[in-house]
């Protein structure tokens, strides 16, 4: 049986795909993080069909079987290696620290800010399309309406404290994926973190976004002002999660093992 990497090998391969992720072209890096936005509206559309199948005769055992359903799109996600907001935090982030060059931060904004607009594009055009009447089954846009009026009802400080334990959970998938040694192993780490996600749940700005944009395609009296700041108090809590708790832990872990070593 395979040793786990240490925690210095793990940093190792983040800084490597870290240097992939900030080294891609604008064109590359549009194309990624616009078919992750569709992507993850599968997993939501999955989530929304088997939450309306199994709620009318099971009741609350839909929201774990939705969250099953919905963790099959972040496997899609990871092996297809497509661009993710809070996903691509851990390992650029790493590629920073390892070179800190001045070049790093306009880098990592770069890639943050196309990745943040064309994964919401990208999800928007999709759920546009899955609102046209008939194409999901009877009962699904009602489920996924419930639930985009859940999320923008609740209070700031709730969708914060639940955008910062979102973004960590999604971070700390970046750095798992580093300490798995095959595709089977990154396929298992996915689909646990997916259902982690559908299952709390755990605010993701994109995710919480495109499911609120769905309870607006389907009828819900969600207004854009609603929208827009929830969506702000969400990417606010991801980035203290995502960045605060995960990555520069992970960082600050790797760099205490070297003081040890030296």
């Amino acid at each position: 049986m395979p040793i786990a990497p240490s925690p210095s090998e793990i940093f190792h391969r983040a800084v490597e795909e870290g240097e992939r992720r900030l080294d891609q072209s604008t064109l590359e890096l549009v194309a990624t993080s616009f078919i992750a936005g569709f992507t993850i509206v599968f997993a939501l559309v999955a989530l929304g069909i088997v939450h309306a199948l199994v709620e009318p005769r099971f009741g609350d055992v839909a929201k774990v079987a939705g969250a099953l359903a919905f963790a099959v799109g972040i496997v899609f996600l990871v092996v297809g290696r497509a661009e993710l907001f809070n996903e691509n935090f851990f390992d650029p982030a790493a590629k920073a620290v390892d070179q800190s060059d001045s070049w790093m931060l306009s880098s990592l904004i770069r890639l943050w800010a196309i990745t943040l607009v064309l994964n919401l594009g990208g999800g928007v055009l999709l759920a546009v399309v899955f609102s046209v009447d008939g194409v999901l089954p009877s009962g699904s846009a009602s489920a996924l309406s419930e639930v985009a009026k859940e999320l923008v009802h609740r209070g700031t400080v709730t969708t914060f404290a639940s955008a910062i334990a979102g973004g960590a959970l999604v971070s700390l998938l970046s750095y798992l994926l580093q300490g798995v040694n095959s595709v089977n192993g990154r396929i298992a780490v996915a689909y646990v973190v997916g259902f982690l996600l559908a299952l709390g749940p755990f605010d993701h700005v994109i995710v919480t976004t495109l499911h609120v944009v769905f309870g607006m395609l389907f009828g819900a009296e969600i207004g854009y002002g609603a929208l827009i700041t929830t969506a702000a108090v969400v990417t606010a809590g991801n980035l203290v999660g995502g960045l605060g708790l995960v990555t520069f832990t992970h960082v600050a872990q790797v760099r205490g093992a070297r003081q040890s070593d030296g």
